[in-house]
């Protein structure tokens, strides 16, 4: 018997990494790009899994139309992985209402778990209340103008979870401007509250801002864990 193999073996089923079979697609939020998702991407290749970073405009072609643009093309690039059989989503902000809009007319076969970090799920109040300032549209786009609460609201007509879902929100913000229309506690983009969504499977705060919490330390370990078990509890 090779007991070097053996041992080999043994340490790897300890270690904890996921399988090659697991690929994770992640989205970048509004008005950014797959950059600023760089170190959540290297923090998941480490652990072990397959990942896929997309980037897409999304300043320029409304939500409906971004999530036939993102999500397709995050889906293919796993299935082009040999022996990936599950696909994982770890979404931020606008990525995850993507997502939930793709999952509103289509399936995704093999689809996994699903970590979204700052999802205005409920819609922001700070879009109603900043729509009309000049500039917001440029800056924001088209899906930028479907996030709010009124009529124009994607996330509010999308329904509740069918798929594992751990919801991450921060509870810091550094814009003020923002922060003073929105529910607090509240990340500067949208309130704790309006990140939540029925179904979800578990639910996490985390003392950081809408901008940055996906590039933190924390808000890292606590998606591979959920990715791994199904929960953010240790």
């Amino acid at each position: 018997m090779n007991w070097r193999a053996v041992c080999f073996a043994a340490l790897f089923l300890a270690s904890g990494t996921a399988s090659a079979s697991d690929c994770v697609v992640l989205l970048h939020g509004l008005a950014r790009t797959a950059m600023s998702m760089n170190p959540m991407q290297r923090a998941l290749a480490e652990e072990g899994f397959e990942t896929v970073n997309i980037d897409y405009p999304s300043r320029d072609y409304s939500v409906e139309e971004l999530a036939d643009i993102a999500i397709p093309k995050g889906v293919d690039a796993c299935r082009a992985v040999d022996g990936v059989e599950r696909i994982h989503f770890v979404t931020h902000s606008l990525g995850g209402i993507l997502l939930r809009q793709y999952l509103s007319e289509a399936e995704i076969a093999g689809l996994g778990r699903v970590v979204m970090l700052g999802p205005p799920n409920q819609g922001s109040a700070a879009v109603d209340e900043l729509r009309d300032w000049p500039g917001f549209d440029w800056l924001n786009g088209p899906a930028g103008l479907q996030l709010g609460k009124g009529e124009e609201s994607v996330p509010l007509r999308l329904g509740a979870a069918t798929f594992e879902l751990g919801v991450i929100a921060g509870n810091r913000s550094i814009d003020p401007i923002t922060s003073a229309v929105l529910e607090n506690p509240d990340d500067g983009r949208v309130s704790v509250a309006d990140t939540k969504l029925a179904g979800m499977t578990d639910f996490v705060e985390v003392a950081h801002s809408h901008a940055f919490m996906m590039r933190m330390r924390e808000p890292i370990r606590l998606t591979i864990h959920f990715l791994r078990n199904g929960t953010f509890s240790e």
